[in-house]
């Protein structure tokens, strides 16, 4: 009797092409490391947990015209300071404007502004510490001692001098952070810098006659942008907090603008009789800024293990 072989399961053949020790070509190494990426991350649940949170809050931010059934400005003084119903699903403010309309609104700013804090400080703190790290000498000494000068301040209270500076708003609050935010960045990707510039892959590259600017942008930043990438996702929680706060001390997002911290200025009054009215916004600002946490730490386990 003749017996058919089994034919292998596609799904094991993609694994086992995602898992190859050599790779047989270039998209095959890119897409194996994004795989053992993806095993790494699932095998910490609180970072799945954390990565399931962001996605949620992104996609409900985004949907919010499609999932709100009031506009965020919209006031009925009648129902003013309402209590979570099935009419209302987290109550109303002071103004009797939807509290959960509000909140999915806010999430659109919060993250917004996160998304452009970190698209201006991580390009510009890895561009500085790679070309302090990699040149040394007077132009390290020079850049190094103005990311000291950045960091010798708490981020808010030089974020606070910045806005003053400027105008109360949300652009001049994403601008304020970018400027106190871009040195911690500047300091890893000097040290990464530091690492490898002495190695026989870097001197090989000297060897071949490239630039020391093709050097930098060819060959050393692409090896700091794992630890990068753990930095960001770790930061972003300190970016949203110092966002809110700028917002609660009225430097940031203006009324009537559903931003969470700004919510939570308007609603203090209200803590100890109405306490869902500032409570919500306080939650949203905590579970987001919990979830990047939860992101950071698993990255950091896969991307960077010397850290942990």
């Amino acid at each position: 009797m003749t017996t058919i072989p089994a034919l292998p399961h596609p799904r094991a053949g993609t694994r086992a092409w995602l898992l190859a020790d050599t790779p047989l070509t270039r998209t095959q190494a890119v897409w194996g490391r994004r795989y053992r990426l993806w095993l790494g991350l699932r095998a910490n649940p609180l970072a799945v947990i954390g990565l399931f949170t962001v996605l949620l809050v992104l996609i409900i931010s985004l949907c919010a015209p499609l999932l709100t059934p009031y506009e965020p400005g919209t006031q009925d003084l009648a129902n003013r300071l309402a209590k979570p119903s099935s009419l209302h699903w987290l109550g109303t403010d002071e103004l009797g404007r939807d509290t959960f309309s509000r909140i999915l609104y806010g999430g659109r700013i919060t993250l917004g502004m996160v998304i452009t804090v970190v698209a201006i400080v991580a390009p510009l703190g890895l561009l500085i510490g790679c070309v302090a790290g990699y040149t040394g000498g007077l132009l390290d000494r020079i850049l190094m001692r103005i990311t000291d000068i950045f960091l010798a301040f708490p981020r808010l209270i030089l974020a606070l001098a910045f806005v003053a500076a400027l105008k109360p708003g949300i652009e001049s609050a994403i601008l304020a952070i970018a400027l106190t935010a871009w040195p911690p960045y500047a300091r890893l990707a000097r040290a990464e810098t530091m690492q490898v510039r002495g190695t026989d892959y870097i001197a090989a590259c000297r060897l071949t006659g490239a630039t020391s600017a093709r050097i930098i942008w060819r060959h050393i930043m692409p090896l700091c942008v794992p630890s990068l990438v753990v930095r960001i996702t770790l930061d972003m929680s300190s970016i949203i907090i110092t966002a809110a706060s700028l917002g609660f001390l009225g430097m940031g997002a203006q009324p009537p603008s559903p931003e969470w911290g700004a919510m939570i200025a308007t609603a203090r009054r209200f803590l100890f009789e109405e306490w869902w009215v500032p409570l919500i916004p306080a939650l949203a600002i905590f579970m987001t800024s919990l979830a990047f946490n939860f992101i950071g730490d698993g990255l950091r386990d896969v991307l960077d293990p010397k850290e942990r």
